[in-house]
């Protein structure tokens, strides 16, 4: 392979790396989880193969060992632990825990287990003294045991790769839950390129077999396929457990730039005490949670001061042009506005012995509400118009 043929490892590597970073805090939280053990060690495992497999790092090994081409063994091995891992957590979702399941994956582990030392019994009986940073599978296609060692790999590979595939094929069908199925294609697709990749390869060391070259379909056809593979199939297992997490936090930052406009009109008010304040490094959702507590907060100091005359012609000028729910919002912005004009000229509307309070149609509505505060064009033309209305009811 030419030397200025170059696949693209940095991105899928640095992306597994993120991955297996993000990871890292729940498996210290808990590594007691055996999913959530089996997902780390896939993804140190994928990252690990693409990291070996870069060819500066297989120069690198080669030169700081002083032994030729012992990479293979180190990539091959980690290789071979990506697709035990990822047998067993198939198994892991698809079937109900029980003593015959947790027998079938410790056979797993104890199959690849071999099949990892017979990888490097055979490295270590193979006359391997050329250094090969491309093309290894090729070059010594036809030397003693370094062929077994070769055809090891690829085989077990194919064999997981197959397994895999159908037990997804088979199991896609009873699957509801969106972010599992969407798991689920990205591994199906990703053992798919797997198959690829190991076709690639017998191909072209059946072809040094039978002294023909085939070479370019291990060397510039299979390793993208492996790329593939190993972000997809990484990707596969992780999607349904970062899945929620992220959709509940684009959710959450929704909700929480959403209020930004409600807690601006409303924060006029002084607190009692001074409230803490959270940094941009706590979780989102104890902001979200602190912000909707400052509104009602501030909403509850704001209650002598809220018009419900304005807010029932605010409601009647919006419903003129709007449905019932964004109307109700609209009336609850003007009139929590009017509110918070009035605090700051310190003009009350409800005095005496009974407790004002802002009724249900503004407090259930806030998300409304914070709507209409984030379109001021909107706002202001309503607002105008039911202030102009207030006025000449007050002349006449």
């Amino acid at each position: 392979m030419s030397p200025h043929f170059h696949i693209p490892y940095v991105l899928p590597t640095v992306l597994l790396a993120t991955a297996l970073l993000l990871k890292a805090p729940t498996f210290l939280r808990a590594m007691k989880d055996a999913d959530v053990r089996a997902t780390t060690i896939l993804l140190t495992c994928a990252t690990a193969v693409l990291v070996v497999i870069t060819p500066a790092n297989i120069h690198r090994l080669n030169v700081w060992t002083g032994v030729p081409n012992i990479a293979a063994p180190w990539a091959y091995s980690f290789l071979t632990a990506f697709c035990a891992t990822g047998l067993t957590m198939i198994m892991r979702w698809r079937e109900p825990p029980s003593k015959r399941r947790d027998r079938r994956m410790r056979a797993i582990y104890w199959i690849y287990a071999g099949i990892i030392a017979a990888l490097w019994v055979t490295f270590i009986l193979a006359d391997v003294p050329e250094p090969r940073i491309y093309d290894l599978d090729t070059y010594y296609a036809t030397t003693p045991w370094m062929r077994e060692h070769t055809l090891l790999y690829v085989l077990a590979h194919m064999v997981s790769s197959l397994i895999a595939a159908y037990m997804l094929w088979k199991w896609y069908p009873e699957v509801t839950h969106r972010w599992l199925r969407t798991g689920l294609v990205c591994l199906q697709v990703g053992y798919a390129s797997g198959l690829v990749f190991d076709a690639a390869k017998l191909a072209a060391m059946s072809a040094r077999w039978t002294g023909h070259n085939l070479d370019w379909m291990s060397t510039k056809a299979a390793p993208p396929f492996a790329l593939l593979e190993a972000v997809l199939v990484a990707l596969g297992f992780i999607a349904p457990q970062i899945g929620p997490w992220f959709q509940k936090s684009g959710r959450e930052l929704r909700d929480y730039r959403c209020l930004r406009a409600l807690w601006r009109t409303v924060r006029v008010v002084q607190p009692a005490a001074a409230a803490a304040r959270f940094g941009w490094w706590v979780p989102l959702d104890l902001r979200l949670l602190q912000r909707q507590q400052r509104i009602h907060d501030a909403l509850r100091l704001l209650a002598p001061y809220f018009c419900h005359d304005t807010y029932q012609r605010a409601r009647t000028a919006a419903l003129a042009e709007f449905d019932d729910e964004q109307a109700k919002g609209i009336a609850g912005a003007i009139a929590l506005q009017d509110a918070a004009d009035a605090y700051q000229r310190r003009q009350p509307r409800h005095t005496g012995d009974q407790i004002p309070r802002i009724g249900p149609d503004v407090i259930d509505h806030l998300d409304q509400v914070a709507r209409a505060l984030s379109r001021p064009r909107l706002f202001d033309s309503i607002r105008q118009r039911v202030t102009t209305t207030e006025s000449a009811d007050t002349h006449a």
